[in-house]
C-alpha cells in the first residue's frame, strides 16, 4: 500500500491541475481534464464499474456491493484542481525517507529550507516518509493525496474480496478551490445516501463544520485631474478604497483570529486615482452574524455612495457555500462511525471547525451530507507544503474502515 501511494501520489502530483477562477468554463484549466483521463483509465485497469467522465471533467465510478446485508451506498469524493494561491506548474515531488529531525534543503539554490523553526510540527513527523516540494511550487497534496488515498482504498478492496462492503461510489470533481466543485455535479446520478470529501489535513481530522462564506468585488471609480489643478476636481479611486476598508474591524481579518471567529479578508487590491479594486473573503460560522456582516459592507458602501457618488462605487457580494454542520447534524451517524473507526485504528479524531470550506459544504445543501477526511498534509497551498506518507496509509485504512464497518452495522 505504502508504494503504491507514493507511486499514484507522485504521478498526480506532476500533473498541473491549478485552477483559474477568471476562467468561465468548467473545468476551467485543461490540466485538470488531463488528471481526470489518467483517473478514468486507472480506475478501469483496478476493475470498477460504471467509470464515466462528463464534459465538465467530473469522474464517477462504482465498487459493486459483495454482501447480502442491506448496506447504504457510500461515496468518497476528492477534487483535482490545486490552489490558485502558489505556482502548481512543474512540480518535482522529493521523498525524505525516515525523516531524522531538522531542517529539510528543499531548493539550495534558492536557499529554500523547511525548517522545524518555522514550522515546528514538523517535530511530530520524525521517522516518517515525507514528500516535500522542490521549493518552486506548491506540492498539490490538497487535494492528490486524497485522490491517491481513495484509489488505492478502491484497489486494495478489489484485490482482497474476502472484506465484505456494500455499494460504493466515488468522485473527483474539478474546481473545488475557486468554489465551483459541486455546481455542476449531478448528487442524483451518484446515488449515495451519504460521502465524505477526503480533502482534510494533518492526521484524525474529522470536520463537519465549515464557514459560511461569501465573495466581495468592490470596484471605486475616480476622477484623474493633474494634480496641480485637481482641488475641488480629483475624486482619488485608491482613497475611496482605502476608506472603505478603514470602516471595517481591524481585528476581524485572518491575522487575528482563529476557532470559530469570523472575519474580512481583503485579498487583493489593485488600483490608481483613475479606478480601484478590492476583493474581500467574507467569513463566519454563524449564519446570523454572517448575514451582519455583509449588510455592514453594504452600509459601508452606501455611506460612500452618498458622499462621493453613486456611480463612484459599486459592490457585488455573492454567497459561496454555508456551514454544512447544519445539514450533517440531523446525520451524525456518519461522522460518529468515522470517529470510531478512527480510534479503533489508533487515531484520534480532531473534529475541529474547518476554517475554510470544502466540497462537501455546498453538497451538504444539494440532499448529501458529507463530512470531511484528513489526507495527512500539512501547509498547504505554498513552497512549504509536504505530506506524510505514514498518514497517508492511515487515511488510506480509514476509508477502508469505515466501508467494512457500515457493513458490519447493516442487517442481514
Amino acid at each position: 500500500m505504502r508504494d503504491e501511494i507514493i507511486n499514484r501520489f507522485t504521478s498526480y502530483a506532476r500533473i498541473d491541475t491549478q485552477s483559474n477562477e477568471d476562467n468561465e468554463i468548467c473545468p476551467s484549466t485543461p490540466g485538470q481534464l488531463t488528471l481526470a483521463r489518467q483517473l478514468v483509465q486507472e480506475l478501469q485497469e483496478i476493475g470498477v464499474e460504471d467509470v464515466s467522465m462528463d464534459d465538465n471533467g467530473y469522474v464517477m465510478a462504482t465498487l459493486p456491493g459483495n454482501t447480502v446485508k442491506d448496506v447504504p451506498t457510500i461515496g468518497f469524493l476528492a477534487h483535482l484542481d490545486t490552489a490558485t494561491d502558489f505556482s502548481g506548474a512543474n512540480v518535482q515531488p522529493q521523498i525524505v525517507e525516515n525523516y531524522s529531525g531538522g531542517d529539510i534543503p528543499l531548493n539550495e539554490a534558492g536557499n529554500i529550507v523547511l525548517s522545524p523553526r518555522d514550522f515546528p510540527e514538523l517535530h511530530k513527523y520524525k521517522g516518517h516518509t515525507l514528500i516535500t516540494t522542490d521549493g518552486n511550487t506548491l506540492l498539490g497534496a490538497d487535494d492528490k493525496a486524497g485522490i491517491a488515498e481513495i484509489m488505492t482504498a478502491m484497489a486494495y478492496l478489489i484485490q482482497h474480496p474476502e472484506i465484505k462492503h456494500g455499494k460504493i461510489r466515488v468522485a473527483f470533481t474539478p474546481d473545488e478551490e475557486i468554489g465551483r466543485g459541486p455546481e455542476r455535479f449531478d448528487v442524483a446520478a451518484f446515488g449515495a445516501e451519504f460521502a465524505y470529501t477526503v480533502d482534510g489535513g494533518p492526521l484524525g481530522e474529522l470536520e463537519f463544520e465549515s464557514f459560511n462564506a461569501a465573495m466581495a468585488k468592490i470596484t471605486c471609480k475616480g476622477v484623474n485631474v493633474h494634480p496641480g489643478t485637481a482641488k475641488g476636481k480629483m475624486i482619488n479611486s485608491a482613497k475611496i478604497a482605502m476608506e472603505f476598508h478603514a470602516q471595517l474591524p481591524a481585528g476581524e481579518a485572518p491575522e487575528h483570529t482563529e476557532g470559530y471567529e469570523g472575519f474580512y479578508h481583503l485579498s487583493s487590491i489593485k488600483g490608481d486615482v483613475e479606478e480601484t479594486r478590492m476583493q474581500y473573503l467574507i467569513r463566519d460560522f454563524d449564519r446570523q452574524q454572517f448575514e451582519a456582516r455583509k449588510a455592514r459592507m453594504e452600509s459601508i458602501a452606501d455611506e460612500l455612495r452618498a458622499k462621493y457618488g453613486h456611480d463612484k462605487l459599486v459592490l457585488d457580494i455573492r454567497d459561496q457555500y454555508y456551514n454544512m454542520r447544519e445539514k450533517i447534524e440531523p446525520n451524525m451517524e456518519i461522522v460518529n462511525v468515522a470517529a470510531e473507526v478512527m480510534r479503533n485504528l489508533g487515531i484520534e479524531p480532531v473534529m475541529t471547525p474547518i476554517r475554510g470550506g470544502t466540497d462537501g459544504s455546498q453538497l451538504s445543501y444539494m440532499g448529501l451530507p458529507t463530512p470531511n477526511l484528513f489526507t495527512g498534509g500539512e501547509n498547504y497551498h505554498g513552497r512549504f507544503e509536504y505530506i506524510s506518507v505514514d498518514n497517508m496509509v492511515k487515511a488510506t485504512e480509514v476509508i477502508i474502515g469505515i466501508i467494512r464497518r457500515f457493513e458490519e452495522r447493516a442487517q442481514s
